[in-house]
This record gives structure tokens, C-alpha cells and sequence, in this order.
């Protein structure tokens, strides 16, 4: 039985209401006890004197029999002038807590209202406090954490619109504007592409050369490539009829790509305006199908169907050239356009640049791998200009090919071809780029926002650990006033017994038994209100 004072009871802090009141410590009806009291004090706190200590009692968020009592000791010091021969006092104010005092004592309701308040306190107003102080730690974490990814976010997409911007050459300032100013230099650009081909002319001989050696080929090759490097960028006209226009009509730019017709009615094409249809069928008062309602002796009976095997004139239709009405001499539309421009002889020119750059590569690798006799033999009887090219010259010869190609093909140009031909392609363009500045700038509001609520979460943190110390410390007092009162029915108990005892002439040793069971009592309740308050307290 070593250290049996440690050993607590079952007796749990929730049930310490209900452990006075099944041992009639106080009355069944308290709570409409208290309910009168709580009015009177209502009352009795509207008229208090200037005192510093009864401010802070009466801050607190409940007044209960013990703050009462500390009342009391204070207004016997303030109202002390007040007291009378017999040693009562006749301020109002004393006479008000005094009787406040009285009517808590009746039945024990004092001791009612603190073990609910106890209960209360340690069951559910801690572990709220406690819960709702956990919940916005945990989401000032939360959105601290998702402001962070929306700063990081929105730090990316604007990275991406630069790099963007970068990669169509513009700053992005004003994207539609500075890309429309992109198309302007893109002439220049290419007719700068087309003065660079002039320098091709040794690796197309070189290859006609190879396919004639090797193929036997005579047909040419690499038509277009060997037109701009004799003409340079020219027109599309010129590439087409072999003759340089007198004049050249450029298509205007905003007749690109109409957003809409200029009416409702259906575009029927070229027909009735440029083009003329001749046919036999002759249209009067209405449509003729080729049935006569008239009789004809020679090919039909008496109100016969003629069916048209008879000598019926046949349909003639004349077919037009749509570019026909276009006088000689003169580019208009896509044959205004430079090679480069157009995207037929663009396409066709980039092909050509490819085939030469694949030639030109597998030549490099076939003369790092030429050793054997029977390929020395074989282009022993090659033409010069095979047999004289090193693979360090080919290698130039392919710097040059790649330059052109990577001018033609890059990312850039390529855009400023796609807005050249469709000028609503700026419009797509310039919308895709500003929806990742709208989606950076909404990410910022939105982590602005985080950072908003974050501080109010913090708020709420500062607003609620104070409620949380206080309660604590309520709590605690309460357990000591609890513990305390403990003690003094101990006492009673223990002088209840002795009286009783000598009543019945019992021995000393019987009233010793009888006590030590009663402080037994008292010392294991006092650890179990202990050990329960300060585990609600801590949950």
C-alpha cells in the first residue's frame, strides 16, 4: 500500500455536479436560484465605486460566488464610513452584495454554479478555445503556403510572357502594335534571305553534278533554289511566266482576311462577272426541258414525246481563265508576291533547302568514311567538282545551307508568315499573351487576398490565445476554491464523526479509523480534481 495517497478515486470533474447533488450537498433546483441572483447582480454592478481591483473583477465574463465574496472584502474598505454602532453598514451598495452573498449560500447554490462552471470550463469551453486557436494556426500555415504558390505562379506566367514576347521579338508593351511593325521589316528580311541565295550557286552545281554522276539524272534540279540564285527574290509572276510584270498590284493588307462580307448575299464566285456561259437552252417564258407540246411528223408521232434523240442543238459551254481579264505584263494578287511571300513557292523553296542540306551532310559522312578501293575507283572518273571538294569545304558549303534555313524556319519567322497572311493571327496572338498577364494579375489579387486572410487569421490567433490564458487561469481558481471547500467539509465530516462517536462511547481508535478513511477521501479527490482539470485544460 505504498504511496496510496497517489492512487486516484472514479470521480471525473464532469461529475462533480452531479456527485453534490446526489449527496444533497445542494439543491436540485439551483439553477432558478441563480437565475433571481444573476438579476440582483445585474442590478448591484451598475452602481459600484472607483476601485481598480472591482474593475477587473467585474471585466471578467461571469461573476460567481467567489468574486462576490472578494466584492464584499472590498466594500468594507470603501463604504467603511457607512457603518453603524452595531456594526452594520447602511450603504446601499454593501447591503446589495451582502444580500447576494446570503442567497448563494442558501442550499450550497455557490457550490452548484462553480462545479457547472468547473465542468463547463475543463469539457467544453477549453477544448473549443483550444480548437479554434489550433484552426487558425493551421490555416495561416495553409495560406501562407498558397499566397506563396500564387506569388510563384504568377512570377512564372509573367516569365513566360516575356520569354514569349522574346521569342516573337517584341518587347510587349503594346503585343498587336509591335507585332504589325514586325510585318513591315519582314520584306526586307527576306529580300535580305534572297540576296544570300546568290551564294548557293557551288552547292547546286555540285549537286546536279552528283545526281548526273550517280543517277544519270539530266532532268534539273532544284528549280527554285537555282531561280533565286540567279533572280534573287523576285515575284511570283516572274517564277511563274519567266517574265519580269511592268506592274505589280500587291493585295492590300486589310483585304487579307475580311472579318465579314459586306452584305448577306452568298458569294457565288467569278461567275457573272468575269466569266461568260454560253448555252443553247433558251429561256423565254419560262424553263425549257426539251419537251415539245407541239407535233412533229418527222421525228414523232401525232402528240409524241420528244426525247431529244432527234437533231437537238447541243449544250456549249465556254470555259474562261479566271486570270484572264488580267492584262499582260501586269502581277496582281498572289503573283504580286515575292517567293518568299508567297507560301506555295515558300514552301517549295524550303523543301529545295532541306534536300541540299540532307545532300550535303550525307556527303560529309560518306567522305569521313571513303577508305575501300572500289568507291576510290568509282569516282575516280567524276567530274572536277566532285573530286575537288575537301569535306572541310563541304562543311562550309553546309554552314552556308543551315544559315538560310534556320533564317527561314525559325520560331520568329514563322509567326511573322502567319500574321503576314492572316492579320486576325495578331488578334489570337495578342489575346493568348494577355490572358497570361490576366491569369499573373488575378493570381496576385488572389494572393493578396491569402495575405489578407492570413492576417485575420492571425487576428483571431492574438484575440483567442489571451481568452484561452484567462480561461485557464479561471479554471484553475476555481479548482483551488473547489479543493478548498474540499477540505472544510473534511473537517466538518471529521467533527461530525467525533461527536457522533462519543454520542455512542466508542473508542479512540474507532474515531481515528473513521477519520483517516475521511482524509483518505479528501486526498484521492483532490488528486483526481487535479489530474482532471489539468488534462481538460491542456486538450
Amino acid at each position: 500500500m505504498e504511496n496510496i495517497q497517489n492512487l486516484p478515486i472514479d470521480v471525473q470533474t464532469s461529475k462533480l455536479l452531479d456527485w453534490l447533488l446526489d449527496r444533497r450537498h445542494c439543491n436540485l433546483k439551483w439553477q432558478s436560484a441563480v437565475k433571481g441572483i444573476r438579476e440582483k447582480i445585474n442590478v448591484a454592478i451598475q452602481d459600484m465605486p472607483e476601485n481598480e481591483e472591482i474593475k477587473q473583477l467585474l471585466s471578467g465574463s461571469y461573476i460567481h460566488y467567489f468574486h462576490c465574496l472578494r466584492i464584499v472584502e472590498i466594500l468594507k474598505g470603501t463604504e467603511a464610513s457607512s457603518k453603524n454602532i452595531f456594526g452594520r453598514y447602511s450603504s446601499q451598495r454593501m447591503k446589495d452584495w451582502q444580500e447576494i452573498v446570503s442567497l448563494y449560500e442558501v442550499d450550497s447554490i455557490y457550490l452548484a454554479e462553480v462545479a457547472s462552471l468547473l465542468s463547463r470550463n475543463v469539457s467544453y469551453e477549453g477544448p473549443a478555445l483550444r480548437k479554434q486557436l489550433a484552426k487558425a494556426q493551421q490555416l495561416q500555415q495553409e495560406l501562407s503556403r498558397r499566397q506563396g504558390e500564387c506569388q510563384s505562379s504568377a512570377a512564372d506566367l509573367r516569365d513566360r510572357y516575356y520569354v514569349a514576347c522574346k521569342q516573337y521579338g517584341i518587347t510587349g508593351e503594346n503585343v498587336a502594335r509591335e507585332l504589325q511593325a514586325l510585318v513591315k521589316d519582314l520584306p526586307a528580311v527576306l529580300e535580305e534571305v534572297g540576296k544570300d541565295a546568290a551564294r548557293l550557286e557551288e552547292q547546286i552545281r555540285l549537286y546536279a553534278a552528283f545526281t548526273n554522276f550517280v543517277c544519270e539524272w539530266s532532268d534539273p534540279v532544284l528549280p527554285m533554289l537555282t531561280f533565286a540564285q540567279k533572280r534573287g527574290n523576285a515575284t511570283f509572276y516572274e517564277w511563274r511566266s519567266g517574265k519580269v510584270p511592268t506592274v505589280v498590284e500587291r493585295p492590300a493588307a486589310e483585304d487579307a482576311a475580311p472579318d465579314a462580307a459586306a452584305d448577306d448575299a452568298i458569294d457565288w464566285g467569278d461567275f457573272g462577272r468575269g466569266t461568260d456561259v454560253n448555252s443553247a437552252v433558251t429561256v423565254e417564258d419560262g424553263i425549257d426541258w426539251g419537251i415539245s407540246l407541239e407535233p412533229n411528223s418527222e421525228d414523232t408521232g401525232a402528240g409524241g414525246i420528244d426525247w431529244g434523240d432527234g437533231e437537238a442543238a447541243p449544250i456549249e459551254i465556254e470555259i474562261v481563265d479566271v486570270g484572264a481579264d488580267c492584262p499582260e505584263g501586269v502581277a496582281r494578287g498572289e503573283d504580286a508576291l515575292t517567293l518568299l511571300e508567297n507560301s506555295q513557292s515558300r514552301s517549295q523553296f524550303i523543301d529545295e533547302l532541306t534536300e541540299l542540306e540532307v545532300f550535303l551532310t550525307q556527303r560529309i559522312s560518306e567522305m569521313g568514311e571513303e577508305g575501300d578501293v572500289v568507291s576510290m575507283s568509282q569516282f575516280q572518273l567524276a567530274p572536277s567538282i566532285i573530286q575537288g571538294k575537301t569535306r572541310e569545304h563541304i562543311r562550309e558549303m553546309l554552314s552556308e545551307v543551315q544559315d538560310l534555313l534556320g533564317r527561314l524556319t525559325s520560331l520568329r519567322m514563322q509567326h511573322l508568315f502567319m500574321i503576314q497572311a492572316s492579320p486576325r493571327y495578331v488578334e489570337r496572338v495578342s489575346e493568348v499573351l494577355r490572358q497570361k498577364l490576366k491569369q499573373a494579375d488575378i493570381l496576385v489579387l488572389k494572393g493578396a487576398t491569402m495575405a489578407e486572410r492570413r492576417q485575420e487569421a492571425l487576428a483571431e490567433q492574438s484575440r483567442l490565445e489571451p481568452r484561452v490564458d484567462l480561461l485557464a487561469g479561471c479554471t484553475r481558481e476555481l479548482q483551488r476554491l473547489v479543493l478548498d471547500y474540499s477540505f472544510n467539509l473534511f473537517l466538518f465530516t471529521a467533527l461530525v464523526i467525533s461527536q457522533h462517536v462519543r454520542i455512542r462511547s466508542m473508542s479512540s481508535a474507532c474515531v481515528l479509523f473513521l477519520t483517516s478513511t475521511v482524509f483518505l477521501f479528501y486526498c484521492r479527490l483532490k488528486q483526481t480534481f487535479q489530474s482532471d482539470t489539468t488534462t481538460g485544460l491542456s486538450t
